[in-house]
């Protein structure tokens, strides 16, 4: 079994880039819209707080858990965005505060937890290193959002290699919550890490093929940019209509970005 001590490391170091990011923002900082419609920055913060909150109660108290799940499906098109405006409606230094206590209670609880646990989510059952690669790809992705907002470009890492990792893992369900019938085949997915390497999943002699940088791949997957904005390519069809309908989390399928210069 793999050791997840190192996603779970990532993970606290993807959220400190996002802290030192927002640590000494003004009130009227943190208000700035952000690219998802209605979130300002301390949406985005309120936000991975309350899921980190979810997180933890899916690891340390199940029948907690549970109770949030009941409170989704009874309102399933408006409970997440309930969640941050809840807490973006708390002082800055507050909302800061206890976004930090509570990834610092995850991270505890993630490496305290028994080897082969398996937590409950909104989608399928996952183990430790699944959950904290979960919470790295939706801290990154929302940190690309605050960062938009604030008018920086934050230098790509090597930690891309879990989002890069879960976004080809999600192939088939990014097919099936479209209501399309997943490929038999494998592909075959060539991405160039931050760092030069090249990250290849998938058999070299697949016919159906996605090439380019990690960074873009991993923007796709968490739909924080349109496909036409990115450099990869695709061969074959079934590789081409995949790159459309990439998705890493969990959930209904997104609407994705408009492409830069689209009417929004």
């Amino acid at each position: 079994m793999a050791d997840p001590t190192p996603v779970i490391d990532d993970l606290s170091a993807e959220s400190d880039a996002l802290d030192a990011l927002v640590a000494g923002l003004s009130p009227d900082d943190w208000a700035r819209p952000t690219p998802a419609p209605g979130w300002t920055v301390a949406h985005q913060i309120a936000h991975l707080a309350w899921t980190d909150h979810s997180a933890l109660l899916a690891v340390t108290d199940v029948a907690a858990f549970h109770t949030l799940v009941e409170k989704a499906l009874a309102a399933p098109g408006s409970f997440v965005d309930e969640g941050a405006e809840e807490g973006a409606r708390q002082a800055p230094d507050e909302l800061l505060r206890g976004w930090r206590e509570g990834r610092a209670a995850l991270d505890r609880a993630l490496r305290a937890a028994p080897d082969g646990g398996r937590f409950p989510w909104y989608g399928p059952p996952m183990s430790r290193a699944s959950m904290a690669t979960a919470r790295l790809m939706e801290t990154w992705a929302h940190s690309i959002d605050v960062a938009d907002a604030l008018g920086v470009t934050p230098e790509p890492t090597d930690r891309l290699r879990h989002i890069a990792r879960l976004g080809v893992r999600t192939r088939d369900f990014a097919h099936t919550v479209h209501d399309l019938t997943p490929p038999m085949e494998e592909f075959r997915i060539e991405l160039t890490s931050p760092g030069g390497q090249t990250w290849a999943y998938g058999p070299p002699d697949a016919a159906q093929c996605v090439t380019g940088p990690a960074l873009d791949f991993c923007l796709l997957v968490t739909q924080r940019a349109h496909r036409a904005d990115l450099a990869l390519t695709a061969v074959g069809e079934d590789a081409d209509r995949w790159l459309d309908i990439a998705q890493a989390f969990a959930g209904p399928p997104g609407p994705g970005r408009a492409p830069k210069g689209a009417a929004r």
